[in-house]
């Protein structure tokens, strides 16, 4: 796991793992059960997803034109943002395609970090690659990333290859 997830709150770590119970991860329950609502929106065009000071909490944006393994991981990196830097959202954080920000690179790679460790923990990957080897599955990227509803790009770099 990333220095980010052992960085958070016990408890908020256990709300998390609650929700990573099944593949694909269940990314909309675990951010209510976070207090962050999730709105499917039209954003700006570049612009994956934003998240904003709501009410007395915050709520993520996430661009519904954009692919759902796309909005999948805008999703948990708006929510890493809030778990991470939520004295530093102020008036709202937009992140473009590429996950830019207002805020320093370092932030957006810890953002991403989380985000992964969210969506693939570690436990839940490993068994699954073990699975698709007993298999004898060919492309083992890209059934990992069906299975977690990642693209094959960040499974890529979860996996090390």
């Amino acid at each position: 796991m990333s220095p980010e997830w052992n960085r958070l709150d016990p408890k908020v770590r256990a709300i998390i793992e609650s929700f990573q119970d099944t593949l694909p991860v269940r990314l909309p329950e675990m951010a209510r059960a976070l207090g962050v609502p999730i709105k499917a929106s039209t954003l700006a065009p570049g612009i994956s997803g934003e998240i904003r000071p709501f009410g007395d909490g915050f709520v993520i944006r996430v661009n519904r034109h954009d692919p759902v393994k796309r909005q999948r991981f805008t999703v948990a990196h708006e929510l890493a943002h809030f778990l991470l830097h939520r004295d530093e959202i102020g008036t709202g954080i937009e992140d473009d395609v590429l996950y830019r920000s207002s805020l320093s690179g370092r932030r957006e790679h810890q953002a991403n970090r989380l985000a992964a460790d969210i969506l693939m923990p570690e436990e839940l990957l490993a068994a699954a690659q073990e699975a698709a080897e007993e298999k004898g599955i060919g492309d083992v990227v890209l059934y990992l990333s069906d299975l977690f509803a990642v693209s094959e790009a960040a499974m890529r770099i979860k996996v090390g290859q």
